[in-house]
């Protein structure tokens, strides 16, 4: 079957890919929706122009769309780009959101293509311990009490998970970051023929809103097995 994967970068979407591949799907694109709204209700935002690196660093080649980030609208948007695609289904990392995942199915339904969500509500802690196993991850964003500036750029481990599960008995935070309190970004992955190496970071902290990004403003792929 010929897919695209819906990608932003993060955890989820780097899940739905390896999931595609291991079904024997042929991935035909990556397609990353750039909005200009930082508030996107569909959309991961944070270094989303990385996802080039990560293409070249799989070998899919990506498709980008762009939307101004309007509610509903940016549906429309991600539509637009996906009609124009010679696929018989879409992928996506959807985990909890009945938001995103109804309107994800939706666009399938309206250009009769199947939709799949291989994460589906799938238990956090189980799904973030595999996560873990498979993905170089890192946070790249944070929008919640208990998450402050000392997540921005740590890499998500064992130790970081029994902290975030502490966080969440604490603060009813999702574990997986599926309420946007946190986003993530793959550095490597099994399926990455090399891995992205940031080379100049820059942490933007709100101290008002307890809210942070980890802007990346440079990097580069690294060849496997090559020390750093």
């Amino acid at each position: 079957m010929r897919v695209a994967v819906l990608y932003s970068g993060g955890k989820d979407s780097n899940y739905a890919l390896y999931w595609a591949l291991k079904q024997g799907f042929e991935v035909k694109y990556l397609v990353s929706m750039v909005s200009e709204s930082e508030e996107s209700y569909m959309y991961h935002v944070p270094n989303i122009h990385l996802t080039e690196l990560q293409a070249k660093a799989v070998g899919i080649p990506l498709v980008k769309g762009f939307t101004g980030g309007e509610k509903e609208k940016e549906v429309e948007d991600m539509k637009a780009v996906l009609e124009g695609l010679k696929i018989e289904g879409i992928v996506a990392g959807a985990l909890a959101s009945e938001y995103q995942k109804k309107r994800v199915d939706r666009v399938a339904e309206e250009l009769g293509l199947r939709s799949f969500a291989p994460a589906w509500h799938r238990d956090p802690v189980d799904y973030m311990r595999e996560i873990i196993g498979l993905f170089d991850v890192v946070v790249v964003g944070t929008a919640a009490y208990g998450l402050d500036e000392s997540w921005l750029g740590r890499r998500i481990d064992g130790k970081a998970l029994d902290e975030l599960i502490k966080i969440h008995e604490k603060y009813k935070i999702h574990v997986a970051g599926e309420g946007g309190e946190f986003e993530t970004f793959v550095r490597d992955a099994p399926f990455f023929r090399a891995r992205v190496v940031f080379d100049e970071v820059e942490k933007k902290w709100d101290g008002c809103s307890y809210s942070g990004v980890l802007e990346v403003k440079r990097a580069h792929l690294e060849p496997k097995g090559k020390t750093l």
